[in-house]
């Protein structure tokens, strides 16, 4: 039986100019990075191809160009590699006919383990899904079976985790459970990669995050500096007053305010600065005794902020 790899140095995953093509379709178009122990967050909208990426570097798709390493060998094709990396895929990859325990079970003997019942039952544990270890996972709700998911990954304790989409379906104590599990295995020294298209599950528990947007990697750095890209961008706020003209002459004379166009339904007022403009507007306004009947703003969504990311 081969020996399980223990990844060294601080690039545990190695993703060098890889891309994937379907045909004509391009999924990952030339990324590079590198990802050390800790928890690394892969941002980005449904269908920017963070699967493909993660399938690529849980070995089980080649990439079409580039390479994948993970603990210094190469991924496709490298079944050794399978004994330090857990994978939880976003599929449902669960059988509806068999216990929770029998799945975890099932996989503690394909990893060849000496002791699969006890690994299974340790797994088990860690996700807190003790109780309901005997019932069917044909009977278990979303959040069930993605933490049943969790413990069959875990059964050979890997020191890599690769996880698509983890907290799909979770309740909120799911979770808060879950977030912390993985907390206190970066702090272990596990390296784990989740992919998620909400950015504050990624605040809770990644440090460093990689922003992926049409197949291309948009941003890579500490969280903090990559939601300071974000916040700091140009936005656009639609807003509506009692008297728009005269609030739209004000607005020009604001140092974050850099165009406003007024039409008949209200004002659009385009600002490179968000926090400064959200706390001024209501002062603006007050002074001048008008009334804020409506602000919002209309570039917010995740789509825009990674449309932005990849423009710079």
């Amino acid at each position: 039986m081969s020996q399980p790899l223990r990844p060294t140095g601080d690039a545990v995953i190695g993703v060098e100019h890889v891309s994937r093509w379907y045909g004509n379709v391009v999924a990952v178009n030339d990324i590079s990075f590198a990802v050390g122990p800790g928890v690394t967050g892969l941002l980005g909208p449904n269908g920017a191809g963070k699967t493909t990426l993660l399938h690529m570097t849980a070995g089980l798709l080649a990439p079409s160009a580039g390479q994948v390493r993970v603990a210094g060998q190469t991924a496709w094709r490298n079944p050794a590699i399978y004994r330090a990396v857990g994978l939880v895929p976003e599929r449902e990859a669960v059988y509806p006919f068999v216990t929770g325990r029998e799945f975890a079970l099932a996989n503690a003997v394909e990893h060849g383990l000496p002791d699969p019942q006890a690994a299974a039952e340790r797994a088990i544990d860690l996700v807190d899904l003790a109780d309901a270890a005997d019932r069917r996972i044909g009977t278990y709700s979303k959040g069930m079976r993605q933490r049943i998911k969790m413990a069959a990954a875990l059964v050979h304790d890997p020191a890599v985790l690769i996880l698509d989409e983890p907290f799909n379906g979770m309740d909120p104590r799911q979770r808060l459970h879950m977030f912390e599990l993985l907390r206190r295995m970066a702090a272990e020294g596990r390296t784990v990669l989740l992919s998620s298209h909400i950015l504050e599950e990624v605040e809770r528990v990644a440090d460093s995050v990689l922003v992926i947007y049409a197949g291309r990697l948009a941003a890579s750095g500490d969280f903090r500096s990559i939601r300071r890209l974000m916040t700091d961008r140009p936005h656009v706020f639609f807003v509506r007053s009692s008297d728009d003209r005269r609030l739209g002459s004000i607005l020009l004379a604001e140092a974050s305010v850099f165009g406003v166009e007024l039409d008949a339904k209200g004002l659009l007022v385009r600002t490179s600065d968000f926090g400064r403009f959200t706390r001024r507007m209501p002062q603006l306004a007050r002074e001048a005794g008008i009334r804020l009947l409506e602000l919002t703003p209309t570039d917010d969504s995740l789509e825009s902020v990674f449309a932005y990311l990849v423009g710079r």
